[in-house]
């Protein structure tokens, strides 16, 4: 006969199978609860938007209402134009932000400084828009490139911050501690060893970013507004994809759901893209986070 602990050991095998198995339900379950929506989303904004795509759509400016064709050249110009304008501002800033709470995150700077972050992950980005309406637009007295990409990066500044700061938290503390060894100063060794052997993972955070703003449409109604004609500068009302979009979207016309839906399908695109290449930043680095 086999020892009673044995018989306990089985029925505790079984029991963390069963429990396993279950747990193993669930989470897929919920996993194709979440893909099969945004499948679906997918499908018909590819079917809606790929057929209104041309040549057109991409060189010539909206049409007047009541003729057919025109594009969203200056849109495309436009998001191109804030969408830089925002990775300027909130780029270096929320690099440097992460360095210094990775490498000096202690004190009351520091808590300050991770609670502003916090909170402004979680900010509606609406609310971004209107703070900047009030500090920056009724000031000047006009819409403008500049608001535009100040609120953008705003919106950026938190997920460059987070995520520089856990990658670098992730580099062992012995490579900083040889660098100091060496006789390096403290801000070479963060910047030339410890930055530089995590920019990988930096620009995967910095790529999520750009995609998290590259589609915004609320804070730019109340920052660049938007215009139906090529942008000549910057400090004046400058044309968005997402905003006309939203334009074209309540409007009554068929012609400019058409476009809408493409535009929407061309946005979509460009965000998947960067969250594809930011994926692919990850598993490059996967290797690197070894060490």
């Amino acid at each position: 006969m086999k020892p009673r602990h044995s018989y306990l050991m089985l029925e505790l095998s079984t029991e963390r199978k069963i429990r396993n198995w279950a747990a193993l339900i669930i989470i897929s379950v919920m996993a194709i609860s979440a893909i099969v929506p945004l499948f679906f989303v997918f499908v018909h904004v590819i079917k809606s938007g790929l057929p209104a795509l041309n040549w057109a759509f991409f060189t010539s400016l909206p049409t007047p209402v009541g003729q057919p064709g025109g594009g969203m050249a200056n849109s495309l110009w436009g998001s191109l134009i804030l969408v830089t304008l925002g990775s300027i501002i909130g780029i270096p800033i929320g690099v440097f932000g992460g360095v210094f709470l990775s490498e000096y995150g202690k004190g009351k700077i520091a808590f300050i400084m991770r609670f502003v972050v916090d909170l402004l992950t979680s900010v509606p980005s609406i609310v971004v828009g209107l703070y900047i309406y009030s500090v920056v637009v009724v000031p000047t007295k006009t819409f403008s490139a500049y608001a535009g990409g100040l609120a953008l990066s705003i919106l950026m500044f938190p997920f460059v911050v987070k995520t520089t700061e856990e990658v670098l938290r992730l580099i062992p503390q012995h490579i900083r501690e040889a660098g100091l060894a060496l006789g390096i100063p403290r801000w070479r060794v963060i910047l030339s060893i410890v930055l530089k052997g995590a920019l990988p993972s930096v620009t995967t955070g910095i790529m999520l970013g750009i995609a998290r703003i590259a589609g915004e449409t609320a804070p730019l109604l109340f920052t660049a507004f938007g215009n139906r004609f090529w942008p000549h500068g910057l400090g004046e009302p400058m044309p968005s994809l997402p905003v006309q979009i939203y334009s074209y979207a309540i409007s009554p016309f068929d012609e400019w759901h058409n476009q809408a839906w493409a535009g929407a399908f061309l946005l979509m695109t460009m965000v998947f893209c960067f969250n594809l290449v930011a994926r692919l930043l990850i598993f490059r680095d996967k290797p690197s986070q070894t060490l």
